[in-house]
């Protein structure tokens, strides 16, 4: 889906975020049980405005990172700086959009998005700012309908606007487009860098999707446990991979196939799983 309506470029500021040493472990579930580490030692950069993916299997911590990016949750060791400063507790410079749109199904879209609005918004300025990205995100003729009146996709591009609505330095993406069906994901991939052409600002994006990380992500970071370590070892950063090319990218290219085998690799599959010709395309 390509966005008609005029496009009206913000500048607000897209912050860089540092992740040092952060290492997370939760609490033993059961009087007697055994406290479970699921990070250790991550270490990452982002720069500001980039967008980074993370992948890796099922478990390995990449949605607990982003909590702790986010302020959601808090690491037990190292700490994540956001333009610098230190995050503790819930971030205001941060936005987070989830797999479910967990839109108010008593609202309508509008006022969904207008929820996502900086506290002390005035209300005429606050209305304009809502318009503009349900007009942004291709929902323009939709602001008074509510959740159960439109699609899956349009309710996510709804919580994207939402999102979007707090001027987030960093957005916070987890998983966004995986409960969608394969057509509508592939939209949602566009939409997402139209809207970042758009509102530039950092994102970090969680996917299974090892395609769709190479064709939104200017880098992606494989997260997984250590070569041999047990399935009870906290995971790290395996491999980071810088993807070549200016977006949009063309989802055939040759060097795109090469990277997806690398990446399938250090998630465990086979290479000869994996088909290494220029034409192939997976999607996982």
């Amino acid at each position: 889906m390509a966005i008609t309506a005029p496009i009206t470029v913000r500048s607000h500021p897209a912050h860089p975020v540092a992740v040092r040493g952060v290492g997370r472990t939760f609490p033993p579930r059961d009087r007697g049980g055994r406290a479970k580490a699921v990070l250790a030692d991550v270490d990452l950069d982002i720069a500001a405005g980039e967008i980074v993916a993370l992948i890796g299997a099922s478990g390995c911590g990449k949605s607990t990172l982003l909590r702790q990016v986010s302020g959601l949750d808090a690491p037990t060791a190292g700490q994540i700086l956001i333009d610098g400063t230190p995050v503790a507790g819930i971030d205001d410079r941060c936005a987070v959009a989830f797999q479910e749109p967990r839109l108010l199904p008593w609202r309508t879209l509008a006022q969904n998005v207008a929820i996502g609005l900086p506290r002390g918004t005035d209300r005429t300025a606050g209305a304009q700012r809502v318009t503009e990205l349900l007009e942004l995100v291709g929902l323009g003729e939709c602001t008074g309908y509510r959740p159960r009146q439109v699609s899956g996709g349009m309710a996510q591009r709804a919580s994207l606007a939402r999102a979007l609505a707090r001027n987030p330095g960093v957005l916070v993406l987890d998983e966004p487009f995986g409960a969608l069906d394969a057509l509508t994901r592939l939209k949602m991939q566009d939409l997402l860098l139209e809207v970042h052409a758009a509102e530039p600002t950092t994102v970090l994006l969680v996917t299974h999707d090892v395609d769709e990380a190479l064709y939104l992500a200017d880098r992606v970071v494989l997260l997984g446990r250590p070569d041999g370590a047990p399935t009870s070892a906290p995971a790290g950063v395996r491999s980071v991979v810088t993807v070549p090319g200016a977006r949009p990218r063309d989802r055939a290219d040759a060097q795109l196939a090469l990277l997806r085998a690398q990446l399938l690799e250090g998630l465990g599959v086979p290479s000869h799983h994996v088909a290494h010709d220029a034409d192939a395309h997976h999607s996982i």
